[in-house]
């Protein structure tokens, strides 16, 4: 399963603890550490302390994934929207590598509209059982995440690929029906343990309103592929 779907299963506990003020201005961090796979079983336990929760996915009794979520008292001054550049995503995908991929350099997300169906068909994949989404029309936060796989597999040509972290600060609920759209720029590009890392500070934007502020860590070059 791809870690925005995980993801997906731990927000779980902080909508059903917080509810809609979660999707407003609330906070995540998810780490993956092991692969859960499609048809397995997987089980999320949290437990909250000091206002805070902490988030545990486990599947064949690995632990596959770790995360923390909040919902401080005051919501977040949204960044300014033009500290973030608008550009077109990349018509033509170069290579990843540490040209397309140089620490400064920007990268766009299309706009692309969250349907009634798309919206339904993804909380159906996801098990999602909480009837807030659909009952006030609001997108899930798992497809909030995604458009930052977005911003990164739809600007350069990747092979296999690893999500390794997101830490996210939720700025508004952003509604079914309006488009998602992202600005994003590259603040790190390295070597660690020979995979290739990458780092993307992300706006993901509704409608051109700022819906999300994430930091999202993926390993664009696993060192299995650089020794192939």
């Amino acid at each position: 399963m791809p870690g925005v779907d995980v993801y997906g299963y731990m927000t779980h506990v902080p909508v059903a603890r917080w509810g809609r003020a979660w999707l407003e201005h609330g906070t995540a961090e998810c780490r993956f550490f092991k692969p859960v796979y499609d048809g397995e079983t997987a089980t999320v336990t949290a437990g909250e302390s000091a206002g805070e929760l902490e988030i545990v996915v486990e599947s064949h009794g690995e632990r596959c994934a770790t995360g923390r979520a909040a919902l401080p008292a005051v919501p977040p001054t949204p960044p300014a929207l033009d500290s973030y550049r608008k550009i077109a995503q990349r018509a033509e995908r170069p290579p990843a590598d540490e040209a397309s991929l140089a620490v400064g350099t920007w990268l766009g997300l299309d706009p692309y509209p969250i349907t009634p169906e798309l919206a339904a068909q993804h909380r159906a994949d996801l098990r999602e059982s909480l009837p807030l989404y659909a009952e006030e029309g609001l997108i899930h936060p798992a497809m909030i995440l995604r458009a930052c796989n977005f911003v990164i597999n739809r600007n350069v040509s990747l092979g296999p690929w690893i999500h390794v972290s997101s830490r996210i600060q939720h700025l508004a609920a952003a509604r079914i029906g309006t488009t998602l759209s992202a600005r994003g720029r590259v603040t790190a590009n390295y070597e660690h343990k020979g995979h290739r890392f990458v780092d993307v500070d992300v706006l993901v934007l509704a409608d051109e309103h700022p819906a999300a502020h994430i930091v999202h860590l993926a390993i664009y070059r696993p060192r299995q592929v650089i020794a192939a």
